[in-house]
């Protein structure tokens, strides 16, 4: 059969870098094809190649077996392929509908934008996706990330693509969101359309696709029928080694008399309500529940960020006033938060890597007016070694790093920091096995020398091989507590949805007033 797509000996470099070393891909129509790899692998910079984003250095794409040379993602629009990347290229300040069919909308007869008809046209095409829950009026940049993530999946749509590209478009999805776009999928597929799905989890990869590849170090290592080789092989053949153990392991905590954090009924507004939890010494402790439960706004709330707060914050046994980032960073207090979304939250993506990670620990190299350049140098030096980022030179732009190096500048920033309490947010969301495997290694070493870690996480493995104890968020408030044997993936669902936990009698479960 003739494939939809093919790259063939196609090759990237950046600044000196190789991002493809000709590389080669096929895509069949009538196909759902996941594209894996570690960050940085190549696998972004092929699907840009295929969407006009990115000119290659050398090599041939063919569309339906015709040579094609794709040099816009207009010309890309025009064969018929539509991407949906990881950085989101929605407008803020226009509307879901006008975002939608920005190239395309419904026009009078006067040529103006018919503005009903194009909140009329977005509603139903909403609705026929399954996203009817997004306001078609709503502005973009007041919207949480899912639903901005569920925008560009309808924008790329609305063009009526033969090839959808998905790159990591369900990493900010909850689990019934997931399944929406994977009925989607599934309907482009029985339509002899191809999907090209790019994702780190793993379930979601042996769920719905039909083909496997799997790129590493800007080749293709491997191209298989999913369901023919196992996930341990997969995951090997992307790292180029084996994992020995996924989760590091949890050791006994210490008794001490004064926790490091003290929260006492924390409210704001509906969406928490009266949360109280110790966080002590050494402790990983999670944050479970369904997402949209109040878990974002907790770690928010504790990093000063924002307003009308109620209840005691305390550290180290005393009471904190905590009322600005600037506030829970300080000295006495030394908070740290890797947040929901690393693009606009956590990085300031055209400066220099090296000015990222430096952001928050300015003061540290400055006397008298003047930088240090040498002291800051060897610091950024120092945890870019320490944490293995990927990077060219500290002084190329933080954006051009791969997802997963980015994540590793943000925390790269707060480490230097020497925080003494992490809050930290889905921080594994969009990276790649190994990867994770050295972020868990590095929040138990963390650990370990002391910090505490309050970690939300919409991956269930993570809370249970990574936290000692996880507190579930229901509707704003702490439902229940599991810990020791009662902490497993079962219970975190049951519990999450109001259930309760199997074994909640013999198990140390705490159900929360």
């Amino acid at each position: 059969m003739q494939p939809l797509v093919e790259a063939r000996d196609i090759t990237k470099r950046y600044d000196g870098v190789v991002a493809l070393d000709q590389a080669s891909f096929r895509c069949q129509p009538g196909s759902i094809h996941a594209l894996v790899g570690e960050n940085g692998a190549g696998k972004s910079t092929l699907v840009k190649i295929l969407s006009g984003v990115v000119i290659p250095d050398a090599g041939t794409i063919n569309v339906r077996g015709r040579p094609v040379v794709i040099d816009s993602p207009i010309v890309a629009t025009r064969l018929g392929i539509g991407a949906v990347f990881q950085e989101l290229s929605l407008m803020p300040d226009l509307t879901v509908a006008e975002n939608i069919f920005i190239t395309n909308p419904p026009r009078t007869h006067l040529g103006l934008v018919d503005r009903k008809a194009l909140y009329r046209r977005a509603k139903q095409f909403l609705a026929e996706l399954g996203f009817q829950d997004v306001d078609p009026d709503a502005l973009i940049g007041e919207l949480p990330l899912a639903q901005r993530q569920l925008v560009e999946i309808a924008k790329a749509l609305s063009r009526d693509p033969q090839v959808l590209i998905l790159d990591e478009g369900t990493s900010a999805l909850t689990m019934q969101e997931v399944h929406t776009v994977f009925e989607i999928m599934e309907r482009l597929r029985a339509q002899n359309r191809s999907v090209i799905f790019i994702s780190h989890r793993m379930d979601e990869v042996e769920e719905i696709a039909d083909t496997i590849t799997i790129f590493r170090d800007g080749r293709n290592v491997a191209s298989f029928p999913a369901g023919t080789v196992g996930r341990e092989e997969m995951v090997q053949m992307m790292i180029g080694r084996k994992l020995e153990q996924v989760f590091p392991p949890k050791r006994a905590l210490p008794a001490h008399e004064v926790p490091l954090l003290v929260i006492e009924d924390l409210s704001w507004g509906d969406t928490l309500r009266n949360i109280s939890f110790r966080l002590g010494e050494g402790e990983i402790l999670g944050l479970g529940g369904l997402e949209g439960q109040g878990q974002r706004e907790l770690l928010l709330a504790l990093f000063g960020v924002l307003r009308n707060v109620r209840g005691r914050i305390y550290v180290n046994g005393e009471e904190k006033q905590i009322t600005s980032p600037a506030a829970a960073a300080s000295a006495g207090i030394r908070l740290a938060l890797i947040p929901e979304d690393r693009k606009t939250e956590g990085l300031i993506l055209p400066m220099p890597v090296k000015d990222n990670i430096t952001l928050a620990t300015l003061h540290q190299y400055a006397r008298f007016g003047l930088m240090m350049h040498h002291q800051e140098r060897a610091a950024v030096d120092r945890v870019i070694e320490q944490l293995r980022i990927k990077v060219p030179s500290p002084s190329v732009t933080v954006r051009s790093l791969s997802g997963g190096n980015q994540q590793k500048v943000v925390i790269a920033k707060w480490l230097l920091t020497q925080a003494q309490i992490y809050l930290l947010y889905d921080l594994t969301r969009g990276i790649d096995v190994g990867t994770k495997h050295e972020i868990y290694q590095l929040m138990r070493a963390l650990a370990d020398e002391g910090a505490g870690i309050l970690f939300f996480s919409t991956d269930l493995s993570e809370l249970v091989g990574l936290c000692d104890r996880v507190l579930v968020l229901y509707e704003g408030r702490i439902s229940a507590e599991l810990s020791g044997e009662a902490l497993s993936e079962e219970n975190l669902v049951a519990t999450a949805l109001g259930m309760k936990a199997n074994g909640r009698e013999e198990s140390p479960v705490r159900r929360m007033a």
